[in-house]
């Protein structure tokens, strides 16, 4: 699977160098780290999870075309932070052509970017690691009177690997599909599970658990539980407050596996019964998921489908007597705004947020098979909102589904985990 990847990246780059740096380890506290994740297209290129480590592209070389610069093997360090591949495993186990010690680097990478026109660098990520090949430009402008010249031109990696990532090869689609088997595992799980008298995070331990159990690295983004007005807090993240009888519980969770996220909403009655206004607000919200979950297919434009979900949502807010005036006239003016303030859709993949344009020249891109987004509409009605009877204020409702473009429409990779108020009723009844 690597090797195909840096075979096509080779052959999208124009002669010159490429160079990719891996993401540093991250101070928790003191002498402790946070849990490593290695940078998305490094590892995407290399399947190397080191820190310290950097990858260098030369598709003109006639010999080594892929370059790795690792840690050497440490013994004493290994026995305290885990083994590490060393030089002579980079090329046995991570397919490099050759290999060197990361100490090298300031003397061999230089010596690779001599006389080569373009570099392939994304400037902005590293800012230590910018400074180095800034630096390293600069040395070798000053060598021109000894016959060597500098890259002219600086052009971004990511031009190259996040087309690639947008669309999913066979193989990533199917751990895509594995992670969110793994995500259903614990959503399906957490409904059977909710009773009122709880806390968030009994329940966000609970899914993770489940995630852990089914394989997964971990979460693919710090999970949200949020219960009552907690719910109307869009990145709401303290999963501490206790959950109460007649209140609604939002569940935005999704697990990685090997690298691949998943990312599920659901809100559920805390009790297993919707109220009223709790139904209403939230059958709009169904209604337009599944409105543009009907026209994710290729060939539309990728906003086309925040625009359907906007249409309806705002559509909904009139008949709920939130918004008085014409649909589009409301939306044109952006009312719908005060409670539906984000967008419908983002790609998804080995980010969470994953890599890939949403326009090119001011135009919507088109989905196109192989692609994997999420469809999320919400609507929150936060405290202070005037015009909007009481019994209403408070409901937080997003339903979100991972969405596989296919050749001839799409595949729905979290439909196992209940999303109409019956299904869900009858799941909490259980």
């Amino acid at each position: 699977m690597f090797q195909k990847r840096r075979d096509e990246f080779l052959s999208k780059m124009k002669d010159g160098i490429a160079i990719f740096r891996n993401s540093d380890e991250s101070v928790r506290s003191n002498d402790t780290h946070y849990k490593y994740r290695p940078d998305t297209d490094f590892y995407y290129l290399t399947g190397l999870t080191e820190p310290n480590s950097v990858a260098v592209f030369l598709p003109q070389h006639p010999e080594h075309k892929f370059v790795l610069f690792v840690r050497p093997r440490d013994p004493e360090r290994e026995t305290w932070d885990g083994r590490r591949a060393g030089v002579e495993g980079a090329v046995k186990d991570f397919g490099a052509d050759i290999s060197f010690s990361i100490d090298e680097l300031d003397e061999k990478l230089p010596e690779m970017m001599k006389n080569m026109d373009n570099l392939y660098y994304t400037l902005g990520t590293y800012e230590d690691f910018d400074s180095k090949i800034i630096k390293m430009v600069s040395n070798l402008r000053k060598r021109v009177r000894k016959g060597d010249s500098a890259p002219t031109s600086i052009i971004e990696t990511s031009s190259i690997t996040h087309s690639m990532r947008l669309v999913k090869k066979e193989e990533e689609i199917e751990l895509m599909k594995k992670a969110n088997f793994i995500s259903q595992e614990g959503h399906i799980e957490l409904m059977k599970t909710v009773k009122a008298g709880m806390y968030e995070y009994e329940l966000e331990a609970l899914v993770e658990n489940i995630f852990r159990k089914n394989g997964a690295n971990g979460v693919a983004y710090n999970s949200i539980v949020g219960t009552g007005i907690n719910a109307t807090i869009l990145h709401y993240t303290e999963n501490n407050t206790e959950l109460k009888d007649g209140e609604l519980l939002l569940v935005d969770a999704g697990a990685e596996y090997k690298y691949y996220c998943g990312d599920i909403t659901r809100t559920i009655p805390v009790n297993g019964k919707f109220s009223k206004a709790q139904k209403e607000v939230y059958e709009v919200v169904l209604e337009a998921e599944l409105e543009a979950l009907k026209i994710a297919k290729p060939g539309v434009k990728f906003h086309d489908i925040h625009a359907r979900a906007v249409e309806v949502i705002t559509d909904g807010l009139v008949k709920l007597g939130f918004l008085k005036g014409s649909v589009e006239k409301l939306i044109e003016d952006e009312k719908y705004k005060t409670f539906y303030m984000h967008n419908t859709s983002h790609w998804l993949g080995m980010d969470v947020h994953d890599a890939g344009k949403y326009f090119v020249n001011g135009e919507s891109i088109k989905l196109e098979s192989g692609m994997i987004l999420t469809i999320e509409p919400g609507l929150y009605i936060q405290e202070g909102v005037e015009g909007v009877p009481s019994e209403y204020i408070g409901i937080g409702i997003r339903i979100e589904d991972d969405v596989l473009i296919t050749e001839n429409g799409h595949e729905v990779l979290s439909q196992r985990v209940p999303k109409t108020v019956e299904d869900i009723e009858k799941m909490m009844s259980k």
